[in-house]
């Protein structure tokens, strides 16, 4: 949802239909198997639903299931359609971004044990020396309304602190799940001055932009009335409640069965 906001902000003329997943996540801790499995899922959802271009605003789905739906399945389904993720758009920037050419990652686990960012980071810029940490309790602080306790501020310094007694030259901190930005006073509270901290819905609105300019035919297949829908697989009023702070205005979401 931090995602969508940046780009909604960044491409109001689009159409947008938000899907969570909420009976089934968080995705974290799962398999790489089960995960592929449920995106596949999502996907095919949206794209039943009219969707030419999907994003998968999740860096756990993206890093354990966006590769394969788009070289095993996307063909078979329909090769016009396109289904993008958040982990490239950020790699091709964070090099240019830190001057020590450290960086820290902070994410899930699934996240992390994919290693995803490393392997895309070696390749666009190899001079650059990635850190990786897990943080399994950051998520469940945002989902149990935790995010502004006193909890919050142990288990973010805690992590913190094992990163940066990884590496004390990291001077960038990419904050790799699209939960962590709710955290973002604590985790400014309990970082060094001088360290940038990135989120990424902005990274992702602006990357969309480009790749929409760059393939107009894709562009002019998405409709532009200015419409947002938003669908959940579990509880309305519990996903409202969340999702109203993770965007910033007021949600009224539908139920939805993945299999309609």
């Amino acid at each position: 949802m931090t995602v969508l906001r940046s780009i909604v902000d960044k491409l109001p003329q689009y159409d947008y239909l938000y899907l969570g997943d909420n009976a089934r996540a968080p995705y974290g801790p799962r398999s790489f198997e089960t995960v592929y499995h449920y995106t596949l899922e999502c996907v095919r959802y949206f794209f039943r639903h009219g969707c030419k271009l999907v994003v998968l605003a999740c860096n756990t789905a993206s890093a354990k299931a966006l590769r394969t739906i788009q070289q095993n399945d996307l063909p078979s389904i329909d090769p016009s359609l396109r289904v993008l993720g958040v982990i490239r758009p950020t790699t091709e920037m964070i090099g240019n971004i830190s001057r020590s050419k450290h960086v820290g990652i902070l994410g899930t686990k699934g996240t992390v044990t994919s290693q995803s960012y490393p392997i895309e980071i070696e390749k666009l810029s190899p001079e650059v020396q990635v850190v990786q940490h897990a943080c399994p309790m950051w998520v469940p602080l945002v989902e149990n309304d935790e995010y502004d306790g006193g909890g919050a501020d142990y288990f973010i310094k805690k992590d913190l602190d094992q990163l940066f007694a990884k590496d004390p030259a990291i001077d960038t901190i990419l904050l790799a799940c699209t939960h962590y930005p709710l955290l973002m006073d604590h985790i400014k509270k309990h970082t060094p001055d001088g360290i940038k901290i990135l989120s990424q819905g902005e990274i992702v609105a602006n990357s969309l932009a480009n790749y929409l300019q760059r393939h107009p035919e894709i562009a002019e297949a998405c409709t532009k009335g200015g419409k947002r829908l938003f669908y959940t697989t579990d509880s309305t009023e519990d996903f409202d409640q969340h999702a109203s702070l993770f965007y910033g205005e007021a949600v009224q979401s539908i139920h939805t069965d993945l299999s309609r």
